[in-house]
């Protein structure tokens, strides 16, 4: 079809396969142009080319039985309409089946896939290899444990592994892919083929360009990948010969047959091999002996004594295909049929099934209800006989040595950490374990954090500097991660979030004080580097280590006694936001704890004082920088913390005065206050316990605030604004609430963080559980076994 038209690879198949099949159906190959839809000119192309070649269809459509032989047909229900053109008018109907019965010998149940391949690896030989198959689900789990067991204890098998599925093969296919790929290609898309190639790199550089990698290990594949451009599939098979060391004589072969061995390799050209690849089972020249692996879905009748059948679960239920020339009962009952035949192949039959997977039961196949004609749910409802795991060959797995040390307790966690650990405990548990790579916005917040630490401690060399070499150096740092056109980018962001950092420690000179509760330790400074100075100030980067409270972390300024500042280079989120995920009450879908934290520990510097913890967002007035609009104020986001509760703080001068600022002199909750006065409004809020509610209109439903309407009303008069004036008041200090820290919140927290340090030892002595966590939060997630990531 290829050869005679024009067709793309894909479309040719596809129309290919809806002719066959309708003519399988009706038994007329022109049958297939009674349908509108598929009347097209292509589908007309398509019959001529089939009309004019061999093939099994026409011989069948053209097939004469001799006259005078006796006929018999054995399992007519399966003949197609094309089938049954070649029967005479009289024949023998033989059923396969002796009868309609259909006992079914007892379930073998297991506790999971890998105990059922152990029962088979258990019972199979290599001197019983050919009187075994085993039948299953040739797209689901068992085929590649099957295969592997069986490998590994040298027993031979066939029906397996296709031509598609040669490792040599699908690293040519990958690589070549990989040549024809953006230049954004990462070294984590290139792993799986270095590993077969046997080239090992660095977690760390996962999320590197591969064009910008260095280094002799990677070179080979940086030149397969320059150079493919300019190769027909012959030369670039040559050339992935001598990389991998590998004979795919096969493939070249099969190339040849395709007529792509001498065509320059394409995106095109890939595109229909994929297509190939994926849709056609190539012939393999192999042994026919040792176990036979059979699929579920299109085996019938299997040659074997003793057959296993793995998994019997709905995936081995067929998908009837929606066409209009097809009868979809009649089909379902083909199916049905063919799975009864299926499972009464052999001497004996072993059903070895797992009744339940990440603790839901599972479903067994929707046939056996329509030929049991009984409601089936679950492998319970048969008759079963379960089986613990237990090796065949008396050993105990894999060796070990007991060892009795107990683990040494942690004392205290970062606020990262923390974050991760409440989210899902068994990530935080990889996080230690699993090495991490190395990631752009890493690289670029730690550039910019550099950068503002320098500053504050040499801003004179900063101004007597050439800014263009300093952001050329933080892009070269960057180049491992960024293509051309991020680089522009990313150099105007330099440019202007380095002036926006200036900006913010000009407009507000920090204090420059030793404290005792922090220390600095060697971190390094890509910037103090780059000038060759020293960076010796006490209030950058100063890290803390508090085993009393359970943490530790790094402050990136402490810019006074009472104010803390966090360079971020993230979007900014408003103080309300923050103390929502800070909560401990309800753990929020995004978790960060770093302002409670670190509050918390400078709290015991300064006990009694009110203390600021500002987030500066710089990257946020970017566009009001270049444009000459850009205010410092509006990217920073302050949260406070008071050392009193709330209600205490309810009644200070600072939360009047707070409810008072911002607003009009005609507003009416500031009309009403500051008539009211401060000694009465404080006089009220004294004598009575602030409402412990969360929403607004229940505060202002409860008689607390009814009180205060009236309190006010007796003194301030009988107007309306005085009420909508307190009722704006309540409502604010509620807001005032839910935006500050207060005595009990930092308390709170610290008893919550010791809970979590005691988990954590606790799980260090037996294992991190999974928890429920927000998958989008979760680093590790290819480690994580959860129901959800079974079923994927």
């Amino acid at each position: 079809m290829i050869d005679a038209t024009a067709l793309p690879w894909k479309q040719a198949a596809h129309l290919i396969e809806l002719i066959l099949s309708c003519w399988e159906e009706t038994g007329d190959h022109q049958a297939i142009l009674e349908f509108d839809r598929y009347d097209t000119p292509e589908t007309r192309e398509v019959l001529e080319v089939i009309a004019s070649v061999e093939n099994a269809h026409r011989d069948l459509d053209e097939y004469q039985i001799d006259k005078g032989l006796d006929v018999a047909v054995i399992g007519e229900a399966q003949f197609s309409a094309l089938d049954r053109s070649i029967l005479p008018a009289e024949y023998d109907a033989i059923d396969p089946l002796t009868s309609e019965a259909f006992d079914l010998p007892a379930f073998h149940s297991f506790a999971s896939q890998t105990a059922i391949v152990e029962a088979i690896v258990d019972n199979v030989t290599s001197e019983n290899a050919d009187d075994v198959a085993v039948v299953m689900d040739r797209g689901g789990p068992f085929p590649a444990l099957i295969e592997s067991a069986l490998e590994a204890r040298d027993i031979p098998f066939y029906g397996g592994p296709g031509f598609a599925d040669d490792e040599g093969l699908r690293t040519f296919f990958e690589l070549l892919r990989l040549a024809h790929a953006d230049s954004r290609v990462r070294v984590g898309d290139v792993q799986p083929i270095a590993r077969s190639l046997g080239i090992e790199l660095p977690v760390t550089d996962d999320q590197k360009l591969l064009r910008e990698l260095d280094g002799r290990t990677i070179e080979p594949i940086q030149s397969f990948c320059e150079d493919v451009g300019e190769w027909t599939f012959g030369e670039a098979l040559g050339e992935f010969a001598d990389l991998s060391d590998r004979s795919l004589d096969a493939v070249r072969a099969e190339l040849d047959v395709l007529g792509l061995v001498d065509k320059p390799v394409t995106d095109r050209r890939l595109d229909d091999l994929a297509f190939y690849l994926s849709a056609f089972d190539v012939p393999i020249d192999r042994e026919d002996s040792g176990v036979l692996l059979a699929d579920a879905k299109t085996s019938v009748y299997v040659d074997r004594p003793a057959v296993f059948y793995l998994g019997l679960d709905a995936d081995w239920t067929h998908q009837v295909i929606d066409r209009p020339w097809i009868d979809t009962e009649q089909k379902d009952r083909e199916h049905l049929r063919q799975f009864q035949l299926l499972l009464q192949n052999g001497r004996e039959q072993y059903y070895l099934v797992q009744e339940t997977s990440a603790g839901e039961p599972v479903r067994p196949c929707l046939y056996f209800h329509d030929l049991l004609d009984d409601e089936i749910e679950a492998f319970d409802d048969f008759e079963t006989i379960p089986h613990t795991y237990r090796r065949g060959d008396g050993s105990t797995g894999f060796e070990h040595d007991p060892v009795n040390a107990a683990p040494e307790p942690i004392e205290t966690i970062s606020q990262s950490s923390l974050n991760t650990f409440v989210n899902c405990p068994r990530d935080y548990f990889f996080d230690q374990l699993v090495e991490q790579p190395d990631r752009d916005y890493f690289r670029k917040g730690n550039c910019y954090h550099d950068f503002a630490e320098f500053y504050v401690n040499h801003p004179d060399v900063v101004a007597d500097a050439d800014r263009t070499e300093l952001v050329d150096r933080f892009l070269d740092e960057l180049r491992p991660f960024i293509d051309q056109v991020d680089r522009d980018v990313l150099e105007t962001e330099f440019e202007v979030g380095l002036e926006l950092i200036e900006r913010f420690v000009d407009e507000h000179p920090p204090v420059e004080r030793d404290y005792d509760e922090y220390e600095v330790l060697p971190f390094g400074n890509l910037v103090a580097d780059y000038f060759d100075h020293p960076i010796d100030s006490p209030i950058t980067e100063q890290w803390f280590e508090n085993p009393a409270l359970g943490g530790k972390g790094k402050v990136d300024l402490i810019h006074s006694s009472t104010q803390l500042l966090d360079y971020k280079s993230g979007s900014a989120k408003s103080a309300s936001q923050v103390m929502d995920r800070s909560s401990i009450e309800e753990i929020h879908d995004k978790p960060d704890f770093q302002a409670m934290l670190y509050l918390a520990h400078h709290r015991q510097v300064r006990p009694d004082e009110p203390i600021n913890f500002v987030f500066y967002h710089f990257l946020d007035l970017v566009d009001d920088a270049i444009t000459g609009s850009a205010d410092v104020e509006d990217a920073l986001v302050r949260v406070t913390y008071y050392p009193v509760a709330f209600d205490e703080w309810a009644g200070t001068r600072t939360a009047f005065d707070a409810l008072c600022e911002g607003v009009a002199e005609s507003n009416d909750r500031r009309k009403t206050l500051e008539k009211l006065g401060y000694d009465a409004y404080a006089q009220f809020l004294g004598s009575h316990t602030f409402p412990d509610v969360d929403e607004k209109e229940i505060l202002l439903d409860t008689e607390f605030a009814d009180a205060f309407v009236r309190y006010a009303r007796d003194r301030v008069g009988e107007y309306k604004y005085v009420t909508s004036g307190i009722e704006s008041a309540l409502k604010t200090l509620l807001d005032l609430r839910g935006e500050n820290y207060y005595r009990d919140d930092v308390d709170a927290f610290e008893a919550f963080l010791d809970e979590q340090i005691d988990l954590i030892n606790e799980y260090r002595e037996s294992s991190f559980p999974v928890g429920d966590p927000n998958m989008d939060r979760v680093t590790h997630r290819d480690l994580l076994l959860t129901e959800e990531a079974s079923d994927d």
